[in-house]
């Protein structure tokens, strides 16, 4: 207990004073948004470009074109060949990714500070003129269809890409998970279609953090992305809702001699006022190696090696979920106790210790893990303007940290952790589980993992 307090008292008093960098928010004529985040000392420059829509904004009939999208930018521009494209980062010991999630496509660069006119147009020219050229595009998709059925052989691979189209279901858009059967449907045309669609500037949002002068900056990358064409601004989707009730896919994999499970229940959106007391009942139950589930199943009993839980955060309500392995003579074990472990956060709650202990761990994991780069910054940045929130998002965090009482936290567990709606599913030898899989839920479905997809 007093080792406890100490801990707290200590992380209050070096990160009291956590603040977002000062930024400026500008708009150019074509809409594009720019945030410049000055940030001195290291002479790097990051560059992050979101473009708004993601998976969500993906046609039914093109479902994984917006990673494939992405992951071609590099691979040809208008003036650009990919070699010449790598050859130019190279020269410039530059940093370049992109990668597309459930709402949005993410670029990222890093430049020397020295480099900012050539780091910025380089990255621009990604984004607002590929060409996706034929050649490319069948490497790239038979390299992507390949990845995919190579992580069907690998449970913790394949996992995310399962439960995603299971706990979502096919009508909701996070639940259009692409596959080597998806993929196969998709043509050069589908990507410089969705590019054309969504790469315009009343979608584009581009922060810039790190050691520039500003003054110069703007200029700069007016001229990089001002002659985007405005396009039309993409309108969120309204959100679809989640199958209810218990219910419980089988993957069989007859080879496997462990047996993976992911057990998920009704959560909260990035924007939900729930989300920091939810943080810190997450931290406490699955969120660091010190949890009530990794004590119970790795640490007590040996089930597994490491049991987590994780709860999604997008512009919809994701899911809360619970995320482990163990042998498959132990499956039963494994999951009863971690519905055990479930049901005594909610049945039992946290005591003040336990809530002081969370709070002091996020204090000092917070900074270091969100604030300490330029591309950190720049990621907290472009999420505040892509779900509408404000700097108080990490200005006010621990106020609202310190706010929540043991009442309020426990109020919050039994809400989203309530053992309610579960969505299982297990990856596994059927024929030694099947039978043992069947009490935790009506509702059962079982697919060959060696089958086409992840639906």
């Amino acid at each position: 207990m007093r080792l406890i307090v100490v801990l707290l008292c200590l992380t209050n008093l070096l990160a009291a004073d956590v603040r977002l960098p000062k930024y400026t928010r500008q708009q150019l004529p074509n809409g594009v948004i720019v945030y410049l985040v000055p940030r001195a000392g290291v002479p790097l420059v990051s560059f992050r470009v979101v473009v708004k829509g993601g998976f969500k904004a993906e046609r039914e009939t093109q479902t994984g074109v917006a990673q494939l999208a992405a992951q071609l930018l590099r691979n040809g521009t208008v003036s650009r060949t990919a070699d010449q494209f790598s050859s130019e980062l190279d020269s410039l010991g530059g940093s370049f990714n992109a990668t597309a999630n459930e709402e949005e496509t993410l670029v990222n660069s890093e430049f020397l500070t020295k480099d900012f006119d050539r780091g910025i147009a380089l990255t621009a020219d990604t984004v607002l003129h590929p060409t996706f050229p034929e050649a490319e595009f069948q490497k790239m998709l038979a390299r992507t269809i390949d990845g995919v059925r190579s992580a069907k052989d690998n449970p913790q691979a394949s996992m995310p890409l399962y439960f995603r189209a299971f706990y979502y279901g096919p009508n909701h858009p996070y639940g259009r998970v692409s596959d080597d059967v998806t993929l196969a449907r998709l043509k050069r045309a589908d990507l410089a279609e969705y590019q054309a669609r969504m790469y315009t500037g009343k979608n584009i949002i581009v922060v810039v953090s790190g050691d520039f002068d500003s003054t110069a900056a703007a200029p700069a990358i007016a001229k990089a992305f001002g002659s985007a064409p405005a396009g039309t601004e993409y309108k969120w989707l309204p959100e679809q809702p989640v199958p209810k009730g218990r219910r419980l896919l089988l993957i069989d994999k007859p080879d496997a001699t462990q047996t993976y499970f992911n057990i998920g229940q009704p959560g909260l959106s990035r924007t939900d006022p729930d989300r920091t007391a939810v943080l810190l009942i997450n931290t406490l139950f699955g969120g660091r190696f010190t949890s009530m589930l990794n004590d119970e199943l790795r640490v007590n009993t040996g089930l597994t090696y490491g049991a987590r839980s994780y709860y999604d955060q997008h512009r919809d309500s994701g899911g809360v979920v619970i995320s482990t392995y163990t042998r498959t003579e132990t499956t039963e074990k494994a999951i009863d106790l971690a519905l055990d472990v479930l049901n005594r956060l909610v049945t039992k709650g946290i005591t003040p210790e336990q809530l002081a202990s969370a709070k002091a761990y996020v204090k000092g994991t917070y900074p270091p893990q969100h604030l300490e780069t330029s591309d950190q910054t720049a990621a907290i940045v472009s999420d505040i303007e892509l779900f509408g929130l404000n700097r108080g998002e990490v200005d006010d965090l621990f106020s609202r940290i310190d706010a929540v009482t043991v009442d309020q936290a426990n109020a919050i567990a039994k809400k989203y952790y309530g053992n309610k709606d579960l969505a299982f599913v297990v990856i596994g030898n059927a024929a030694k589980i099947r039978d043992t899989v069947k009490k935790y839920a009506k509702d059962i479905r079982e697919i060959p993992a060696k089958s086409p997809g992840f639906r």
